[in-house]
């Protein structure tokens, strides 16, 4: 399994105009995150989680050529923004690309892609399937996934298991339940907005402090604010087997 990190930035924070703080204008090219995504090679698929508005940058950087499905998390634009460039995949491929995600998730895409599920399709809009996934294992071809229900304030978001490799991002609580899903996970991805306190977020202690109640072999964090600080300066207070993920990293299991 390989798996390659899109993005591990937000829109949470990120001011509207140019911003002049030390992080958004670091030469450090591990400070440049774009939106949160990353992308698997697992069993011969090539699987996307989430689709941001840096969907397009991020598929063309990474050279991804093959793709297989698309995975939300949940419904917020800056993990689904970006679906519409999946039609490059449509006219390469010749077939429509499937996308797995809870009933709810589906139907707020329906109304903000209206134009994708409309019945007389304009010619070249993305061909889309639809797989509504619940709180069960499903299948990909001979792939096992695995949804981990977990909190983002009010609003219940997926992570992923495949194997031995966990991803969870947008969150601030899982359940006891939903955590015995993730024991004896070697690579764990988390969330870790910044440090200061948040409503929806894991700040970076709450993150650490999971991350070591886990117990994965390597932990990386991701979907980050520029309000974390800089890379070089902050992975200094992780402790061992805990580091910051950066655009363009890629782990093999």
């Amino acid at each position: 399994m390989i798996i390659t990190f899109l993005g591990t930035g937000t829109s949470q924070g990120v001011p509207v105009i140019a911003c002049d703080c030390e992080v958004c204008q670091s030469v450090d090219y591990r400070d440049k995150r774009t939106r949160t995504s990353i992308h698997i090679e697992v069993d011969g698929l090539s699987l996307v989680v989430d689709t941001g508005p840096d969907f397009r940058t991020q598929i063309l950087r990474e050279r991804v050529k093959r793709l297989d499905g698309v995975l939300f998390t949940h419904a917020h634009k800056d993990h689904t923004a970006g679906m519409d460039d999946v039609r490059s995949f449509n006219f390469k491929q010749k077939m429509d690309m499937p996308v797995y995600a809870r009933q709810d998730v589906i139907e707020q895409l329906e109304k903000e892609f209206s134009y994708v599920f409309a019945e007389h399709k304009y010619p070249g809009v993305p061909q889309i399937e639809t797989v509504p996934i619940s709180n069960e294992p499903f299948q990909i071809n001979e792939t096992t996934i695995t949804p981990i229900e977990v909190m983002h304030y009010k609003l219940p978001v997926f992570g992923f298991r495949i194997n031995d490799f966990t991803y969870i991002t947008d969150a601030n609580q899982i359940s006891d339940i939903e955590l015995k899903k993730v024991e004896g996970t070697r690579v764990l991805v988390l969330n870790a907005l910044q440090k200061e306190n948040h409503i929806s977020h894991f700040t970076l202690q709450e993150a650490i402090d999971l991350a070591e109640q886990i117990g994965a072999e390597q932990t990386y964090f991701t979907h980050m604010s520029h309000r974390m600080g800089k890379q070089r300066d902050v992975e200094k207070e992780l402790p061992d087997g805990i580091d910051f993920a950066f655009d363009g990293l890629k782990v093999k299991l």
